[in-house]
């Protein structure tokens, strides 16, 4: 496994926030990457915009001693994934280099713990049925909870982690 250090982002580094966000939209294998001016949209500016201003934003980074290169960020927001007002949603993203080396787990893991330990009863996401990534949510935890055409709406209950 790659070694990494887990720790809270710093406020200097939440504009790197959208470049995990790009690298965090699902691109089916064989189609093109959509241009980076997708992340003007208002469905994902959720996400970022103005991050850490609110009491439910919560940030991880993996550092791997250059910086961070991956982060998994909740915030109670009206997202893809959103269930209720009191449910932060997840985004979770790794550059595609560190993918697949157990560093995503550990994001997650670390995450569902400090919700927990925070009072949360739940956490939530949404994640396209075709994206390999529900495999790992299914691990720590997330049970689909309804679906659409394109994605599964997942929450993962903190009492049972």
């Amino acid at each position: 496994m790659l070694q990494t250090v887990i720790r809270p982002m710093r406020p200097e580094e939440y504009p790197q926030l959208e470049d995990f966000l790009y690298e965090a939209v699902f691109v089916p294998q064989g189609q093109e990457a959509p241009p980076r001016s997708i992340l003007s949209e208002p469905a994902l500016q959720v996400y970022v915009q103005g991050f850490g201003t609110e009491p439910h934003d919560h940030c991880f980074v993996a550092d791997a001693g250059t910086g961070p290169i991956g982060a998994v960020w909740v915030r109670i927001m009206d997202d893809y994934g959103h269930v209720d007002d009191e449910t932060p949603s997840f985004a979770l993203s790794l550059y595609p280099a560190y993918r697949g080396q157990g560093v995503g787990r550990k994001l997650m893991d670390t995450m569902l713990t400090h919700l927990k330990g925070l009072g949360y009863k739940k956490a939530s996401l949404a994640v396209q049925k075709a994206n390999y990534a529900q495999k790992l949510y299914r691990a720590v935890g997330f049970k689909t909870i309804d679906e659409n055409d394109e994605e599964y709406i997942m929450v993962c209950d903190l009492s049972a982690i």
